[in-house]
Order: C-alpha cells, then structure tokens, then sequence
C-alpha cells in the first residue's frame, strides 16, 4: 500500500462511519477552483486555500471523486503554471497591437492585412484558455448559493471580453483586450503563486501518512517474508531492522533498540524500548534489531486516531474564521453593488464605456474576497499542523482558540502534577545501621509482595544497584505489613500499625522528624528487626520535576494556577506548597470535581482543566477548554478540545504559547487581506480621476493577488515558530 493508498483508507473509514444525508445521498465539500477536490467535511482546497462549498452527490460518486484527485494530485498547480505562460505569451502580441506603444514610446506595430483582428483572436483564445477556469468557478459558487472570489473574477473579465468583442466587431478603435488578458495572467500567477505556498502548508494528513513503511517483514513458520503494509493483520510477528520504521502498533517481543517518537510524541529524545514496551507506528526504529507483534493496524493505530483528529480540527472553525467567512461573504456583496453604482455613475458622467466598464472592472477585482477567506482557515490549518507535530493534538479550533483567553490552569494531581506511583523521600537509619543496609532488608522482605509501598522500595534498592537477598517464610500480615527472614534474621516492614504490631515505638528528636514528615502527608513505613526498629522510610506520590517547570511558566504568563485531590489537606498543602500553586481542593471525590471548576468560573475566571483519567470527565466538559494529558482514557479524550500525546505538564505552556501566536498571526493576515481595499477601492472607482489618478485593472490584479500571496506566506512564517 502506497502513502497516498493509506492516506485514503483513513478518510474512508471516516466517511464510513458518518451518518448518510439521505439515501444514497451525502453532502460533499468541493473546491470552485478545483471540482475534482471533495470531501465529506468542510476546510480548504489542497491545492489552492480556497473556502470548499457544499454540494450534493452520490455516495459512490464521491469516493469516485477522491479517487480521481489522489490519482491526479499536483497537477492542478502545472496546469495553472502552464495556462499563466500561455496567456502570457499571446498577451504580449495584443499588448503590441494596443495604443500603448504608441502614447508611450512613439511606436506601431507593423500593420497587414487583418491586423486589426489579431487583439480579438488571441484575447479569445487567453479567455477562454486562461479565463474560463474562474467562469467554471463562479457557476459552481453561484450554484452553492456563496459567490466569492470565482464570481467577481468571472464577472470582471466577462465584462471586460464582451464589450471588446462588441467593439471590435463594430470597428470602434477602443477596446479592452490588453486590460483582459494581462488581467487574466496576472490573476493565474498570482493564484498559481498561492497555490505553491497553500500547498507547503496543506499536506498535514499526506505527511503523517508518509510516517508509514509501504511493506513489513513479518515471521511466519519461522521465516521472514515480506509483504504489503496491507496486508498485515493483528498478532503477526514482524521484524524491524536497525533504521527501519515501525509499521504498526504493538509490543516488543524480543531485542532492545531506541525509537524516535518526534513526529508522533513530539519528544526529541529516544525512548529505550525492550521487551513488553509498547511501541507506534510510524516511528523510527534506532541501532538495535526488534521483534515485535502486532496489536493494532490500518484505522485502529495511534497514527491513525492522529490523522482523524487533524482532520476533525481542519475541518472545524474558530470564531474568527466565522467572522472572516461572514465578511467575505459581505464583501463580495459589496463589490457587486460598488461596481455597479461605479459603472452607471461614470455613464452618466461620462458617457464613455470604455473607461466606465475598466472601473467596473478594476473594483471588482480589487475587492476579491480570496485573501480574506485565506486569512484565517490556513493560519488555523497550519497551527494544527504545528501542534500534531509536537505532540499536541488539537480535536476543536474553538479549544485552540479559547487557550490564549485563560485565566486559571487546574490540574488534576495524581499522574498529572505528580507521577502517580510512590517512591522514597527520604530515609533514617538507626543505631549503628547504614541506609543502604536498611533498605536492602526492607526491599528484600518486601521483593515478593505486589503492594504499591513495596514496590516502591523494592524499585529504590535497584536504583542504587543494591543486590537483594533471599527471603524466608515470607508473609503477610493483614493489615500492617509483612514479614520474612533476611540473613537467618525476622524482619518487619509495614506502618505504624507495624509497631503495634510488636508493640514497640519512636522516641526522641527522630519521632518528632517522622511525625514532622508524616503531617506532610508522606507515608511512613517501618523496618523492624527482633522487635527493635532499624529504620524507617518517609514515601510520597512524586512530583514532576516537569510539574515546578510548568507551574513556573505559567504563573510567569501571568495565569493563576490551581489543583485539585482526592487526598488530604495535608498532602494537597505539601504539594501546593512545592509548586507554588496559588489554589487547591483538598478530598475531592470524582462526582464533585466539575463542581470545583464552576466554584473558579463563579469567580469570573476561565478555567482550562487538565486531566488524565475517566473521573475527570465531567470537569473537562464543564470547563472553558479541557485539555487530556499523557493521551488518558478513551473518555477523558472524547471530554477535551485538546489531547497531549506527552504526560509533560509543559506542554499546557506551549498549548497557550501556540494560541497566542495562531490568535496573532491571524490578526496580522486580517490586516494584509483588508487593509489595502481602503486606499485601493476609490482609486479604482476613479475617485481621484480629475487629478489624473487611477488604479488600473492589471495593477488591480496585481494588488489583490500580492494580497493573497502575502496572506499565505505569513501564515507559513507560523510553521518556522518555536512553541
């Protein structure tokens, strides 16, 4: 299977699960510059940037229709670069055969007979060779009941074509042939320009499916066969070579290596894979040689579920977008009826159609809403681009857009602020006992039993490479800890129901360091030794080192943050205390936690709720953006307008940072794509005529295609921010 195969297996699973308009029946978004590009959701044209309008077809006539454009993608943009050099060149003889050489430079060019047909043949042929495009395109805006770009274009040069045939045809010496066919190759560079540039920013889906190998080597009756990526199927075996890439979900079986996950995870540094680590498709296998089977392929990998969340994202719209959408609209409107009202004033005054049709002609075009309804889509297109990249996937724009508006960030504690399993704060050690001996007892005792407080210590002793013993006639006391014989020696580990237990107890200024640490809301656990303590162990859930970064950032954006716990107050106060935290609710239950996200709205604040797990849910429902961390739970996902790939609290920072920038960036474009129509629209009604100032239709042209190109290369300069 081909990149482009898969690209199209994923939108097909997708259209496979949306919901039919009406027998045999869907709605299809295509392109009014390019009708072989449709879709099942609205966006922008791959090709071109362009708003897709919505039509109705057939279900098979659609996928019919993606078929056809995947097998022709990137033609569009030779064939626009072949129509501008074509109209190009045989503008040149009619701009020859004009009165401008001749009020310019004093020239004529040589005349024979039927001379005087050559700007009415070669103006035909750029016409409807390089014009009927955008005529085809207007009937299809036209159609959708959403004239744009296509119609003004269309309307300006039709004007501009039948008064000159009319004209030449009478014999009359002022036609509009050289205004027509440069303003027409104008407008095809300039949107052969654009298309260049949309082009480098619309292929987010094509480059994440690029992530995939075409085949795989998969093990079967103890042979190394390979085959179509395709063809794979959950439970193969199949082997990666040093280098490689993986070709779908799964778990290492054999081997150990370093995978890159940047383009999925964002995460520069390779993550060390060994037996039972999970692995994604589509990252690049490091040095070592792996064996993995396979546990998802095709729709059902992580890859995949990427690809369906840009694609819902570019298929959304901020409110900025709708606003932009909505003044396009208007201003399409607007530039009819100027043009008109500008057409009869200077009949009027006039009584000269040449000049009052180039002023049609030129508003028009000037007032061309392409770069407004460029505007905003692309910059939010690229944005979600840059975000997937590093590890940020955005489901809705309104979320990406809501980020910069936050006041206060509230993060759920356990496995977001904190790693979510225990480990060793510190250690005492009594009488004449070392620390690591301690532990090595305590960890030995513990080494059999499951119990997250033994792990824990079990997990510190191999950190510091300490060689754990044998133990004996290990078990448990229900309740208050465990028991074994370590070295011929009966040893306890539990808490303080442990010296209960052998009824034993801490005194002196160490008793008051242990109750110092246990108010804290540390755990406390005991090692015993023939009825005598030997040392003890303060544990914590522990806190991100990630966690004091982000909280850090975050206050330095000037945002407040909160917490909220199901633990103690005097767990929830150490941590807040750690962190800086400005807010906490301590005893949460999962039921109440929405509850504390509107006691901050109540406050006037706009709250962003950072979760992980099932019974944050509602939390991230109820506040202003939800954001799932570390990838969570299917439900925590499907409650957020935002999912971190990464369980890294920094990434919150680079969220809000990458909003402000997308916010930004989009006024700045609003500006290049309206700001110019101020000073460009009266000077093409011919308001300042009488001093001999006027705004040509080829320079129109020019002006409202630079407009687009702009638009569109700014929103790339986005894709070159560092988040």
């Amino acid at each position: 299977m081909n990149h482009d195969g898969h690209f199209r297996h994923q939108n097909e699973h997708r259209d496979h699960h949306a919901a039919p308009e009406s027998s045999g029946e869907a709605k299809v978004y295509s392109c009014p510059m390019h009708p072989n590009v449709r879709q099942d959701t609205p966006g922008l044209c791959p090709e071109c940037g362009m708003n897709l309008i919505k039509s109705k077809t057939q279900g098979a006539g659609r996928n019919a229709a993606r078929e056809a454009y995947d097998k022709h993608a990137g033609h569009s943009v030779v064939s626009f670069a072949r129509k501008f050099l074509v109209s190009l060149m045989l503008t040149v003889p009619v701009v020859l055969y004009s009165e401008l050489p001749e009020k310019f430079f004093g020239w004529m060019a040589p005349v024979f007979p039927g001379s005087q047909y050559i700007s009415l043949l070669l103006g035909s042929v750029v016409f409807f060779y390089g014009g009927w495009v955008f005529i085809a395109g207007a009937v299809r805006e036209l159609r959708a009941k959403l004239p744009g770009m296509m119609t003004l274009i269309a309307l300006a040069i039709s004007a501009a074509y039948l008064y000159s045939v009319f004209a030449a045809l009478r014999g009359e010496g002022h036609t509009l042939f050289w205004e027509l066919t440069t303003l027409i190759a104008i407008m095809l560079l300039g949107h052969w320009m654009e298309m260049k540039a949309v082009q480098g920013a619309q292929g987010a889906l094509k480059e994440l499916s690029k992530l995939l190998p075409d085949t795989a080597e998969v093990i079967r009756e103890g042979k190394t066969i390979t085959i179509p990526l395709g063809e794979l199927r959950e439970g193969d075996a199949v082997f990666v070579r040093p280098g490689g890439k993986i070709p779908a979900d799964g778990a290492v079986l054999e081997g150990t290596s370093d995978v890159s996950e940047a383009m999925i995870t964002g995460e520069s540094k390779p993550v060390a894979k060994a037996p039972s680590s999970k692995v994604i498709a589509g990252t690049s296998n490091g040095d070592g040689a792996l064996k993995i089977k396979v546990t998802s392929v095709g729709a059902h990998t992580f890859l995949a579920g990427v690809m369906r969340l840009v694609a819902e994202a570019q298929a959304s719209k901020s409110r900025l977008q709708l606003l932009s959408d909505r003044a396009a609209y208007y201003l399409t409107l607007l530039a009819v009826a100027s043009g008109t009202a500008t057409f009869v004033v200077w009949m009027f005054a006039r009584g000269d159609a040449v000049f009052a049709i180039e002023r049609l002609v030129a508003v028009l075009v000037i007032a061309c809403p392409h770069a407004l309804g460029l505007a905003v889509p692309l910059v939010a297109s690229i944005s979600t681009t840059l975000a997937a990249r590093s590890g940020l996937l955005v489901r809705q724009r309104l979320a990406l857009e809501a980020a910069r508006k936050i006041d206060v960030v509230l993060f759920d504690k356990t496995g977001t602020l904190t790693k979510g399993d225990y480990g060793i704060e510190k250690i005492w050690a009594m009488g004449s006992a070392e620390d690591s001996e301690v532990l090595r007892l305590a960890a030995s005792v513990d080494a059999p039993s499951e119990h997250f407080i033994s792990r824990a210590l079990v997990a510190r002793a191999r950190e510091e490479h300490i060689q754990l013993a044998d133990v004996q006639g290990f078990r448990r006391i229900p309740g208050k800890g465990v028991r074994g014989e370590v070295d011929g020696k009966e040893i306890l580990v539990g808490g303080y129901p442990i010296l209960e237990h052998v009824r034993t107890a801490i005194s002196g200024e160490l008793a008051g360091e242990i109750a110092s640490e246990n108010k804290k809301g540390k755990t406390i656990i005991f090692a015993v030794q023939h009825k005598e303590v030997i040392g003890a162990f303060a544990l914590a859930d522990r806190i991100r080192e990630e966690s004091r970064e982000a909280v850090r950032a975050l206050r330095q954006m000037g945002l407040k943050v909160a917490m909220l716990t199901g633990d103690s107050e005097d767990v929830a106060q150490w941590v807040a205390e750690e962190l800086g935290i400005d807010e906490y609710f301590a005893r949460v239950l999962p039921q109440e936690k929405s509850a504390k996200v509107k006691i901050l709205q109540e406050k006037g604040m706009t709250v962003a709720m950072v979760g992980d797990g099932i019974n944050d849910a509602p939390a991230l429902v109820q506040s202003d953006l939800g954001i799932a961390i570390g990838a969570g739970t299917n439900v925590a996902i499907e409650s957020a307008g935002i999912i971190l790939v990464r369980n890294d609290p920094r990434d919150i920072v680079r969220i809000i940072k990458l909003s402000r920038l997308t916010y930004a960036k989009m006024i700045q474009n609003l500006f290049w794509a309206t700001g110019y129509n101020i000073v460009a629209l009266p000077l093409a009604a011919g308001v300042l005529a009488g001093q001999g100032i006027l705004l040509q239709p080829a320079l129109a042209a020019l002006f409202m295609s630079l407009s687009t190109v702009i638009v569109a290369l700014n929103a790339l300069l986005l894709g070159r921010k560092a988040i």
